[in-house]
């Protein structure tokens, strides 16, 4: 008998051939599933919106799943992730038999990749095109820097991208440094003056915002920043490891060519 795969936090996964009634409680998975595995998914969080014709029960969210929905989807897997939900959930389910697999918070983008081609392959032996496409498309060098960005993804308080996220390296290979990437915290919460005396001095030179988590618009967001240059990208192209990174790279790219006057 072949060992049980272990997660990518070295857990092993007991699975008795590959899954048929998966509960995923990560939207970018839960798209990357959707995709490549057609009819496996049967519970989702409310934040799964991709594939937008998902009908699968919902579970609740991230961070608070319903675990008694959980349950009654049946599930033969359930899908986690080590930043997105809290360990005590994953136990919990694990204590009642369930087989969960948990993956790593990556820092960077091919570190990422890998880890859902291990998912797809070791779990569902599947290879989708849209993954081949994604790991070619980011292979390359990353662009020579032209910006140095703050990146709120939240407001009220102010939350910013920090340090090995996987956001910043996708910003990083597109040619934008992150002005909080030496932060001691992945996602750092400064005070408004402290954003402001960063463009002041020119320490950055752009204000970079997504569209989600926290949904920032012409309208929302810029008018704290005195007059910074401002990208407004989709916020699923910039944070989501799925098929949304196979053609991602030219779409961001340019966004932040329009914010740069290139």
């Amino acid at each position: 008998m072949s060992p049980a795969p272990t997660d990518d936090l070295g857990e092993p996964v007991a699975l008795a051939g590959p899954p048929v009634r998966v509960v995923s409680l990560v939207p970018s998975i839960t798209e990357a599933v959707a995709v490549s595995v057609p009819g496996v998914l049967v519970g989702a969080t409310d934040y799964c919106t991709h594939p937008a014709e998902l009908d699968v029960a919902r579970v609740g969210g991230s961070k608070y799943p319903k675990l008694a929905a959980v349950r009654a989807a049946a599930p033969d897997l359930v899908l986690a992730n080590a930043e997105e939900n809290r360990p005590q959930d994953v136990a919990a389910l694990r204590a009642d038999g369930i087989p969960v697999w948990v993956t790593e918070a990556a820092a960077t983008v091919p570190i990422a990749l890998a880890s859902i081609r291990r998912l797809l392959t070791e779990a569902f032996d599947a290879a989708p095109d849209w993954l081949e496409r994604a790991e070619a498309e980011w292979a390359g060098p990353p662009t020579l820097v032209r910006a140095t960005a703050i990146v709120p993804v939240w407001r009220k308080p102010w939350v910013l991208l920090g340090r090995d996220t996987f956001a910043g390296d996708v910003l990083h290979r597109l040619g934008v440094a992150n002005a909080y990437a030496g932060h001691a915290d992945r996602y750092p919460r400064p005070k408004l003056d402290e954003l402001r005396g960063l463009l002041a001095d020119g320490r950055a030179d752009l204000v970079v915002l997504p569209d989600e988590p926290y949904l920032f618009t012409p309208d929302d967001g810029p008018e704290a920043f005195d007059g910074a240059r401002c990208a407004f990208v989709n916020g699923r192209l910039l944070t989501w490891c799925g098929p949304s990174l196979a053609g991602a790279r030219g779409k961001l790219s340019a966004r932040l060519e329009e914010a740069l006057g290139g």
